[in-house]
């Protein structure tokens, strides 16, 4: 494969990947405190939370073996154009008078839905574009990682600011911007890439061969232990994380905390803390055992924070402890990421990626709308103490199962056998998210 412009490209997605997420912080932080200051109900945020959520599970299970077709480039673009005039329509419509609950519901589902694939053929193009500049897989998974965990900092403690200062809207209406210079920088810095362009293939596009690339990927993942392993854990922590950043977060900066402000610290701290996990692990973190890092870093960042915003007062102590969380947790994906880049063959990343992407994203759907209904049913402190309970049994399964002894076996990706296109292309799939 030939790459133009150097270290070009690669920079470019990853600056672009940058303002996306900090982009999608804003929007995090700003529609639940929208749908908190404007109805009061943690159970209606919670009902958004699974509107935009569900979409994201069904483009993921479905939608590898479309990007390798259309192309990474086109697909990262058309995606952050569809979620910029999706969130940007919000405050729009809300400052028109015009803005229903169920349009609410409606446009956060439209940018779930195009959103996992924008992002999915950034994360893909990770291998190619860090071959070509010379550097490690690890380490270009830690700067990936890395700078998406400092963008996710920036873009939280903007909107805490900006929510104080101006309210949610102008929050809604940054992130619309930022979705657009995302697909700005794509488009300018991510020509003549091959790996971008649409792959050829000599079969028919036909739903018969769609099917039988989309099965590939699901034949793969349930036949490898580990990585089945992987995504069933971050399948359930994702749940869990999505109502504790969707709803009981929230809820408790709301009535327990200094408001909007404090919900925004209390993120860019997280963030932060990961973006040095994740560089710390980057410049050392070869030289220890994958599985006791995963472990110990996971148990850090899941249960403490629930236990500590549920049982003591004050900002504070929360704010230390989501320091420590987060500085685990920056160190989590990096793992994960090379993990699969190591384990997946090259031309079925896309579609084993989307698989994976798809099952630890299936029950956030789930997590958002619990939680709020576990705050309206049994208050705040009960739905922490609950859902961190879950988070504590989840984190357990490193030790437990004997499939993650195989995580630090360092392998290369195993040449595929079988029906795969042999010109496909060399995508992989955002790693698990915790």
């Amino acid at each position: 494969m030939t790459v133009k412009g150097g270290r070009k490209p690669f920079a470019a997605v990853l600056a672009a990947n940058a303002v996306s997420i900090a982009g999608t912080s804003l929007t995090m932080i700003g529609v639940p405190w929208f749908v908190l200051d404007t109805t009061g109900s943690a159970g209606r945020a919670g009902v958004v939370a699974f509107c935009a959520t569900l979409p994201v599970v069904v483009s993921a299970l479905v939608g590898g073996p479309l990007i390798d077709r259309i192309g990474r480039r086109r697909v990262s673009i058309a995606s952050d154009l569809v979620c910029g005039l999706a969130v940007g329509a919000i405050p729009l419509l809300h400052y028109a008078g015009a803005l229903e609950f169920w349009m609410l519901c409606a446009l956060m589902a439209l940018g779930g839905l195009a959103h996992t694939p924008g992002m999915t053929a950034r994360y893909v193009l990770v291998p190619d574009l860090a071959a070509h500049a010379g550097t490690t897989l690890a380490r270009a998974a830690s700067l990936f990682e890395g700078v998406s965990r400092g963008a996710r900092m920036i873009g939280a403690a903007l909107a805490g600011v900006l929510i104080a200062l101006l309210g949610a809207e102008a929050v809604l209406l940054l992130d619309a911007a930022t979705f657009a210079v995302s697909a700005l920088l794509v488009a300018a810095g991510v020509r003549g890439v091959r790996a971008a362009e649409p792959q050829k293939t000599a079969a028919p596009v036909s739903f018969t061969m769609y099917r039988t690339e989309l099965r590939e990927g699901y034949v793969f993942l349930l036949r490898h232990r580990l990585l089945l392993a992987i995504v069933l854990m971050v399948m359930l922590t994702n749940g869990l994380d999505q109502g504790w950043s969707a709803v009981l977060l929230p809820v408790h900066a709301k009535d327990n905390l200094g408001g909007a402000t404090d919900l925004g610290m209390l993120a860019a701290i997280f963030g932060g803390c990961a973006l040095l996990g994740a560089l710390l692990y980057g410049a050392v973190g070869e030289r220890f055992p994958r599985r006791v890092v995963f472990t110990v870093a996971f148990l850090l960042c899941g249960l403490p924070r629930f236990v500590v915003a549920a049982l003591v007062d004050g900002t504070v102590p929360l704010a230390v402890t989501m320091a420590a969380g987060g500085l685990a947790a920056g160190m989590l994906n990096p793992i994960l990421t090379t993990v699969t880049y190591e384990r997946v063959p090259q031309e079925l990343r896309s579609r084993v990626g989307g698989v994976s992407t798809a099952g630890c994203e299936l029950t956030m759907p789930l997590g958002g709308l619990a939680a709020g209904l576990l705050v309206e049913e049994a208050g705040l402190v009960t739905a922490l103490l609950v859902v961190g309970g879950a988070y504590f049994l989840a984190t357990l399964s490193p030790v437990i199962f004997p499939s993650w002894r195989t995580m630090d076996e360092a392998r290369p990706a195993p040449s595929s056998s079988g029906p795969s296109r042999p010109s496909a292309p060399a995508p992989e799939a955002p790693a698990p998210r915790p």
